[in-house]
């Protein structure tokens, strides 16, 4: 269900990267980064980016099994510094409620990547890729690794102002194993695992796995379902010195109920469980007459009503036709398949290419008011609908001379993303005559229907230059992203923009001390234009505003400075870094009535957004079961100028403002005790106040969450190997909260529509083995 997704400043796309696998549960190698490549060590669940010159942390899968099976891996990164990750469900899964944001930039302004191919930004409607927790089963990543301000130079986005988050599959192993998980828990949750690796089939390296996973969870509030199948195949021929060819195949199929977007108004009116009214028809139906004899009445005083018997006030506590719809759902179908070579040329050249396919088929379900059907319900279903083709190609080359590192790369890829926004007929009877669950077929109106290309060019130049304790890193990366929208219905714009910059420095250096290391950083990045039909995206308005915007639109710019201290020592590690970046040409669309309408807006820029702040993470191993983890993030965000109209009027007074969804404080902690036989988890999130207007004048409370887990590995049962009993808990205090913010866009001032309630606490039991 596409709403408009008005973020301030909503572009996307994605370049480039080159996958290859890597050892079991480590990162498959990133393109090369100006600072360096931060491996995994050991056993460790946190590593803090050790020899990089920015501010880099992953959390391994072992971290990840920590949670309730199917957790996004987005959820795992919550705890690291400077991350702002919210959900309205226990899973973090729920695309529509989903969103991270770093140090102050959105999602729609950070790159995502798994094993180097690119996700997009990620937003809930992506025109070029896709969420995260569709494009692999949780269990299957190796890692999951956050660069909080500036990313490598050769990262696949497009999107990146402010950070990249980079997944990592599993490896295939080398010997035969099954492994299964079954959870079972709160709101009638089923959620089931199975892994088998064949091991080495020949004895010469080749080896893969086929995975699937599953997953029925029951709506917190209201009536509904989150629903997934997924499956996850690889297939690796490891020639050992002479490199490896590995293909991958994943598929998704994911169906959800929505719940209701609320206002602070709402929420104390109606509460935090108010929801869509499914399966109550009848009240639906209700509301939707009301809402159209009150529209007929305001045309004309005597006027006859179209449906006398609902008169013209709504049925108790409703008072506006927009606080409970019948019902919403997203609909989403992906496949993801690539093939990566890796060749070692010689000793000192090493090659890499790949080649990947996206394709999806998705719908936005909405039953609305707004739009009745002729001779049936005062109803009709508002569907967004979304069809992506991508094809992408990667090329990366390095040399390796003595304490010289230098690495070429370049990528390429053609997107094709259809966009329709049509309306499809309701009955005139007592039940609804489609369920939101199914894709939505013969439609009665199309209001727009627009055929989007999109061809991105991206290059780059990395030099590593080791010098006893000192590292020196340089480079630059360009590229040229032109988006072209051909409509072939409606009345929105066509024609094509460009982004383009063939030059974006990134230079950086660390310097060794024994247990200890320094680093700065200095980055340029560029956020390339969106092709799509709604939110922020320079198409998604008329002709006329198009040629109004086309030749003065500039691409938003970032200019990120980074330094910092890490240092270890026994089972301490712990890090501490400064930033700021200069973000400019700020791309605003506003967000104009009920997020329902999808009324249309003009992109325009607004001026630029000063950012700085400080983070600090540590890590303490008191005994080798017994760890400590804490976080501290300081972000002041504030916007540089106010909003202004063409000619020079002022239309929102946002100078020295705090930037949306932007928390000024986070603070993060978690204790662990886990000696392989029994677990014992508990962890806590504190987030200050945030800002859902331009102005600041309305904002949600800060809050802390607390989840555990508790767990015993039984060991060898009925024949299965590593068999684990585990319970978890999230929310445990059960804390009332309003988790995201902005689903609907952001506005200048007053009260909206856009904020989500955070699941109560909920319990889960788990029975795992051979993980």
């Amino acid at each position: 269900m596409l709403r408009p997704l008005l973020l301030a400043g909503t572009a996307m796309l994605a370049a480039h990267a080159a996958p290859a696998l890597a050892a079991p549960d480590a990162p498959a190698p990133a393109p090369a980064d100006a600072a360096g490549d931060a491996p995994t060590e050991g056993n460790e669940v946190v590593v803090l980016g050790f020899g990089q010159a920015r501010q880099v942390q992953t959390i391994t899968a072992a971290d990840i099994e920590r949670l309730t099976p199917g957790t996004s891996p987005l959820k795992a990164l919550e705890k690291l510094p400077g991350v702002n990750f919210q959900a309205a469900d226990a899973f973090g899964a729920y695309e529509w409620a989903a969103r991270i944001s770093l140090r102050g930039f959105n999602q729609n302004q950070l790159g995502f990547t798994l094993d180097g191919i690119p996700l997009g930004d990620m937003s809930y409607g992506n025109s070029n890729g896709l969420h995260i927790s569709r494009a692999i089963i949780s269990e299957n990543v190796a890692t999951s690794t956050v660069a909080q301000g500036a990313g490598a130079l050769g990262e696949a986005s497009t999107s990146n102002l402010g950070g990249t988050l980079q997944f990592t599959s599993r490896r295939p192993s080398d010997d035969f194993g099954i492994a299964a998980s079954g959870t079972y828990g709160s709101n009638d949750t089923w959620r089931g695992f199975a892994r088998i690796d064949s091991g080495d089939l020949s004895g010469n390296g080749l080896k893969g796995y086929l995975s699937y996973g599953y997953l029925q969870a029951g709506k917190w509030k209201g009536n509904g379902v989150q629903r997934q199948h997924q499956v996850n195949a690889k297939l690796m021929q490891d020639f050992g010195d002479r490199g490896a060819i590995t293909a991958f195949f994943n598929f998704s199929d994911r169906r959800e109920n929505d719940y209701q977007d609320l206002s602070l108004e709402m929420i104390r009116r109606l509460g935090y469980d108010a929801d869509n009214l499914n399966p109550d028809y009848a009240t639906a139906l209700r509301m939707g007459q009301v809402y159209w004899n009150q529209q007929t009445r305001a045309g004309s005083a005597t006027a006859a009503l179209p449906y006398p018997t609902a008169g013209l006030t709504y049925p108790a506590p409703y008072t506006s036709v927009d606080d409970a719809y019948y019902d919403a759902a997203g609909l989403r179908r992906d496949y993801l398949t690539g093939i990566t070579m890796d060749a070692p040329v010689n000793d000192a050249v090493k090659l890499s290419l790949t080649g990947y396919y996206h394709g999806n088929e998705g719908q936005g379900v909405w039953v609305t008011p707004y739009v009745r059907t002729p001779g049936g319900a005062p109803l009709s279903i508002r569907t967004t609908e979304y069809g992506i083709d991508r094809f992408g190609s990667i090329a990366r080359v390095s040399v390796e001379t003595g304490a010289n590192h230098l690495e070429l790369g370049g990528w390429f890829e053609a997107n094709g993303f259809r966009q329709a926004r049509r309306f499809y007929g309701l009955g005139d009877q007592a039940t609804p005559s489609r369920k939101v669950l199914s894709f939505q077929r013969n439609p009665l109106a199309t209001q727009f229907n627009v055929d989007f290309q999109t061809d991105t060019t991206l290059y780059y130049v990395s030099d590593r230059l080791t010098l006893g304790q000192l590292t020196l890193n340089g480079g630059w990366k360009g590229y040229q992203v032109t988006n072209k929208a051909t409509p072939l219905a409606g009345t929105l714009a066509s024609g094509t923009i460009d982004a383009r910059d063939w030059f974006l420095p990134q230079v950086g250096a660390v310097y060794g001390m024994g247990a200890a290391e320094a680093f700065v950083t200095y980055t340029e990045n560029m956020r390339a234009f969106v092709s799509s039909a709604t939110g922020g995206s320079p198409f998604a308005t008329t002709q006329a505003g198009f040629n109004g915007i086309r030749d003065r639109l500039r691409p938003e710019k970032s200019k990120t400075v980074e330094a910092g201290l890490r240092y270890r020592s026994g089972g301490f590690q712990g890090s501490l870094a400064g930033y700021y970046v200069d973000f400019a040409n700020r791309l605003l669309a506003y967000t104009n009535g009920s997020g329902i309408q999808g009324n249309p807006v003009t992109l325009q820029n607004v001026g630029g957004v000063e950012n700085y702040g400080a983070e600090a993470t540590a890590l303490y191993k008191i005994t080798p079961p017994l760890s400590l983890f804490a976080s501290y993030s300081y972000n002041h965000s504030t916007y540089k100028d106010d909003v202004l109209a063409a000619n020079g009027a002022l239309v929102t007074a946002t100078r020295g403002k705090t930037v949306v969804d932007s928390p000024r404080h986070m603070a993060k902690g978690e204790v662990v005790y886990d000696d392989g036989r029994f677990l014992a988890r508990v962890g806590a999130d504190y987030m200050s106040r945030r800002y859902f207007t331009y102005t600041n004048d309305q904002s949600v409370p800060g809050r802390v969450l607390v989840d555990a887990t508790i767990g015993y590995t039984i060991g060898e049962l009925g024949g299965l190997h590593g068999v684990r009993i585990e319970g978890s808990a999230t929310n445990l205090l059960d804390k009332r909260y309003v988790a995201t913010i902005g689903s609907n866009g952001f506005t200048g001032s007053g009260d909206n529509q856009t904020l989500l309630a955070g699941a109560p606490r909920q319990f889960f039991v788990t029975l795992r083995t051979g993980l």
